[in-house]
């Protein structure tokens, strides 16, 4: 990887599209070196108008749903020869649809990259981090995994994992010099709704926000090693401030509920 006098190296998963993407920008804005890795071959794409912008970037094509994906990675990290300085562990796939309908092996990809991936890429870059005594990491998480979610069952349990995850290791980790911080977007402006299947529902049909403010949200909160924050508008935080606290489990499942529903957009224009 080319280098220039910056801040050292940043990560970013899932840095093709989204939300990912937008922190890429903001990394490299900040001067530091880039390495993105994401599914599908737009992630070079991506690196490549970055570094034509004059960003120094790196592009792994990799699965980080599976352990060769996630070590391909780990040793690219290794083989750039900068010291890891931030981490974003932001890939993850949606699901919609009624768990009786969906398919195992769709659950199964989205557990693997959402839950198990973190993990392992988390227990990888981790430990240079702590023997160096500095490293900034940003769990991307979910509202979703602040209440229960029907019709989108396995993701919003996928998300209620990495936000305790990112909440536990933050606590191991405090006397270290390694932060930890969770991001919580609410609904936002990318392809997720529409790979997750849930285009005819209401949160998919509805208002979202810019993945760029999201993006800034969770890097601010990161930069200053905070330990979370909701990103999106008043009502989304105010769905976590305050419905997501003092609802019962029931009322907030059943609030999902017509949300999530397929149909339910059809459904709320025809009522």
């Amino acid at each position: 990887m080319a280098t220039r006098d910056g801040k050292g190296l940043a990560v970013v998963t899932g840095g093709s599209s989204g939300i990912g993407l937008e922190l890429a920008k903001l990394f490299a804005a900040d001067g530091y070196d880039l390495l993105i890795a994401a599914r599908g071959e737009r992630v070079e794409a991506v690196a490549r108008r970055m570094r034509e912008a004059g960003t120094a970037v790196e592009a792994r094509r990799t699965d980080l749903s599976t352990q060769e994906g996630v070590a391909t990675l780990h040793a690219a990290i290794r083989a750039s020869e900068r010291p890891l300085e931030a981490i974003a562990i932001n890939a993850g796939v949606g699901l919609g649809g009624a768990f009786l309908e969906n398919r195992w092996e769709d659950e199964l990809d989205l557990m693997q990259l959402n839950v198990v991936g973190t993990v392992h890429l988390a227990k990888l870059v981790v430990p240079d981090m702590v023997a160096r005594g500095r490293g900034r990491i940003l769990f991307t998480a979910s509202i979703s995994g602040t209440t229960p979610v029907p019709f989108e069952a396995v993701y919003g349990a996928s998300k209620s994992f990495v936000l305790s995850f990112a909440e536990a290791l933050r606590n191991e980790l405090r006397d270290t010099g390694v932060t930890v911080t969770a991001l919580l977007p609410g609904q936002t402006e990318t392809d997720f709704f529409h790979h997750a299947g849930m285009d005819d529902t209401c949160i998919g049909a509805g208002p979202k926000s810019d993945p760029a403010d999201v993006a800034k949200a969770g890097y601010e909160a990161m930069m200053e090693g905070r330990e979370k924050v909701v990103a999106g508008g008043l009502a989304t935080r105010f769905e976590a401030a305050v419905l997501n606290r003092v609802l019962p489990e029931s009322m907030k499942a059943e609030r999902h509920r017509k949300m999530s529903e397929p149909g339910g957009a059809e459904s709320s224009r025809n009522a």
